[in-house]
């Protein structure tokens, strides 16, 4: 892991600018795999916990990890010591095999490196208990919808572009995004919700 915080400079704005446009998606991404009381909830990638929130509220466990000293943070000062949280990359989770019901991954995947995208879901699927759920939200390549999505696709590239992890966009998609990425970890796709105008989607795996 980088001794560098890729999130520093940008942790204290995250929710006022960046919140307001996944909200949405993370409310149908729950609803796609509606959380049970009692569940052991991972979110890989947390940011400033607002996904574990939402678990919170559904009566689950949460446990958050994230690369960002400063995304974890926020998330502290959210969520008090009702969330268990983690410092670490994703590709090697200090869990047990079998550890979770659910775990979740949003709009993370297009950021991490080429060559570590399959390692990372692979050691999520070790860590999902048989008959848990992988649930994974990230930009969809296909077809758009309407003028909202032409619109969402130009910020997104914005968006992309500001945060510095175009690179990571553009071999996402190169590369087939997570159809592919799924398919070279041996994981099947359940089920796939297509949101925010076509430009992104939610996988059941």
């Amino acid at each position: 892991m980088s001794s560098v915080d890729p999130y520093r400079r940008i942790a204290g704005i995250y929710d006022r600018v960046v919140e307001p446009l996944q909200r949405g998606v993370r409310r149908r991404a729950i609803e796609l795999v509606p959380p049970r009381a009692g569940w052991r909830v991972l979110d890989v990638g947390c940011g400033t916990g607002k996904t574990l929130a939402l678990y919170l509220e559904a009566g689950c466990t949460v446990v958050g990890v994230d690369v960002s000293v400063a995304m974890l943070r926020r998330a502290r000062q959210g969520l008090g010591s009702a969330a268990e949280l983690h410092l670490i990359g994703g590709d090697e989770l200090p869990f047990e095999r079998d550890s979770f019901d659910l775990v979740n991954l949003s709009l993370v995947l297009h950021e991490i490196p080429f060559d570590e995208r399959t390692d990372v879901l692979r050691e999520m699927a070790r860590v999902t208990a048989p008959g848990g759920r992988m649930l994974v939200t990230d930009f969809r390549f296909g077809s758009l919808r309407g003028v909202r999505g032409r619109v969402l696709r130009l910020v997104s590239w914005v968006m992309e572009r500001i945060s510095g992890h175009y690179d990571g966009y553009r071999s996402f998609r190169a590369d087939g995004g997570l159809p592919a990425a799924a398919a070279k970890a041996g994981l099947a796709i359940k089920a796939e919700k297509v949101v925010a105008g076509g430009n992104m989607a939610i996988f059941v795996l």
